[in-house]
């Protein structure tokens, strides 16, 4: 959740505009800049992306601090790529990494999980010649917005409580009670919808 992050009220113009306006700014900074792998255009969609998070006004803080994997990701895509001598798709590379990590963090504190939730629904709409269905997409991925916050205080207390073990070191200690709480779950989840009649076949 430090990467992308939270829902964060506020009056800002973002926390005023819809989710579709919002998931299309995503999509033209990031979009042209990866097919182009222009390092000029990478960073100026990145500074873009930047000064549009702090128009948010969440913070500083809370806008730009990224978790440290992240910073060894941007290290390796510039190092393989000063050893392959193209440095500037690497800068490239890296600046639209952060690019996207960046506006999607603009798009989940700005915007309530239910608006993004429908937004992506409507924009599915027109795949339904396709078979696919918008609504069920949909349910798909708010059960998974829903279940990271459970998967990572599951962890946090399983992690504390090998901790207290001195079994912190112990990954299989660690793994193994998240791994079994998930899948139970899972269960869980899928019998409640399955109580309300969802997740079942059309006729």
């Amino acid at each position: 959740m430090n990467l992308f992050g939270l829902y964060v009220p506020g009056d800002s113009v973002f926390h005023r505009l819809g989710a579709g306006p919002k998931y299309l700014i995503l999509l033209v900074l990031t979009l042209p800049a990866a097919i182009l792998r222009d390092w000029r255009l990478a960073l100026a969609c990145l500074a873009i992306a930047l000064g549009l998070l702090t128009a948010c006004r969440i913070g500083l803080a809370r806008a730009w601090r990224l978790p440290a994997l992240v910073w060894i990701v941007v290290t390796m895509l510039l190092g393989y790529h000063l050893l392959a001598e193209t440095p500037g798709r690497g800068v490239s590379a890296a600046a639209v990494f952060l690019t996207a990590i960046y506006l999607s963090r603009l798009l989940t504190s700005t915007t309530p999980g239910g608006a993004l939730v429908d937004a992506l629904i409507a924009g599915m709409r027109p795949l339904r010649i396709f078979g696919v269905s918008p609504e069920r997409t949909g349910l798909a991925i708010a059960v998974m917005l829903r279940s990271i916050p459970v998967l990572l205080d599951t962890f946090g207390q399983v992690r504390q409580a090998a901790m207290a073990r001195g079994r912190e070191h112990n990954w299989f200690a660690l793994v193994t009670p998240v791994v079994i709480r998930a899948v139970g779950h899972a269960q869980a989840t899928g019998a409640a919808l399955a109580a309300r009649g969802l997740g079942e076949a059309d006729d």
